[in-house]
């Protein structure tokens, strides 16, 4: 099950935005720097969360930008986090397909995102959707796009 997140789901956001910078090895933002910038984000109307699994176990960021290339809005896949317990499960697919659903609701005509080049399972995901990657010189990012 994913669905589009609320102001009423800022904490489960952020407590897997955590999870995410946590499997990353970081250590900032810190828990409260997180928890606000979400609430903020959450009001932006050029922002949305989605949320999957109930209770939440898997969330995935969108940013939309206007594009002159195109006309039309571009979305970015900021973020997808899925906790560790349920990887393999199929939650991170059903995000990205429903990353892309509301893309081309809004009218969208690309999606963007950077992944870890070493992360294989993430690469494949994206991969088996159609995504073509790119790498940035001397980066160990991937820049990965979709025309929708």
């Amino acid at each position: 099950m994913v669905r589009l997140a609320t102001q009423d789901d800022a904490a489960d956001v952020a407590r897997l935005m955590i999870g995410f910078r946590d499997w990353q090895g970081r250590s900032e933002p810190d828990d409260a720097t997180i928890a606000a910038t979400v609430e903020r984000l959450l009001a932006d109307p050029n922002t949305e969360f989605l949320l999957g699994g109930n209770p939440p176990v898997g969330v995935c960021q969108l940013r939309y930008r206007l594009s002159v290339w195109t006309g039309t809005d571009d979305c970015c896949l900021e973020d997808l986090f899925v906790d560790a317990d349920v990887r393999g499960s199929g939650l991170g697919r059903e995000l990205v397909d429903a990353a892309l659903e509301r893309a081309r609701a809004r009218g969208c005509t690309r999606m963007n995102l950077d992944a870890y080049e070493a992360n294989d399972p993430a690469l494949a995901l994206y991969r088996s959707v159609g995504f073509d990657s790119w790498s940035a010189a001397g980066g160990n990012d991937l820049f990965m796009r979709l025309r929708l």
